[in-house]
């Protein structure tokens, strides 16, 4: 066996310890991906809730859609702060020698991001579409709306900045 070695009869990995086992990459696989797919629910829903505001912007004041536009624009930021979370722990991995520990914090990283983004993405689409509609009726209701939306979205950056900290924490060697 590549990679292994034999005492008392019995053979070892190289590499893979207590601390180090094989299923480690499991979990900051897992942390990775659920970084991105909740973040881009998010953004997902977000984005089409808003959309829907945007639609009815149309129809009863299309002067103002393009000043309707900020919240589907806001919500799919979302994705790329799951997208940029997913990309430092996919990188940080490494196949011969990833503790146990790090594959949890990388899990816990991706949880935090992720489910960060997909409240602020539900958050964003839900005042968005009430936001934009409201302001076709009262134009002075734009900055209280820009303002909700600032709000919301902090959650999603909220969720970065925890999980960039998570990621940044050191390991214990294998």
């Amino acid at each position: 066996c590549c990679g292994c070695f034999y005492e008392n009869n019995k053979m070892f990995l190289l590499g893979i310890t207590e601390a180090c086992p094989v299923y480690a990459g499991f979990f900051g696989f897992f942390g990775s991906a659920l970084a991105l797919v909740f973040s881009n629910l998010g953004a997902a829903y977000g984005t089409a809730k808003s959309a829907t505001g945007v639609s009815a912007m149309g129809v009863l004041r299309y002067d103002l859609v393009m000043r309707s536009m900020i919240a589907p624009v806001m919500a799919g930021i979302l994705g790329i702060y799951g997208l940029i979370v997913a990309v430092i722990i996919a990188i940080s991995m490494d196949s011969t020698a990833y503790p146990l520990w790090t594959s949890f914090a990388h899990l816990g990283a991706g949880l935090a991001c992720g489910l960060a983004s997909l409240a602020a993405g539900m958050c964003i689409g839900v005042a968005g579409d009430a936001g934009v509609r409201a302001c076709g009726q009262q134009d002075k209701l734009f900055v209280s709306m820009i303002l909700i939306l600032i709000f919301a979205e902090a959650l999603g950056l909220y969720g970065l900045i925890v999980a960039l900290i998570m990621i940044s924490k050191p390991a214990a060697s294998c």
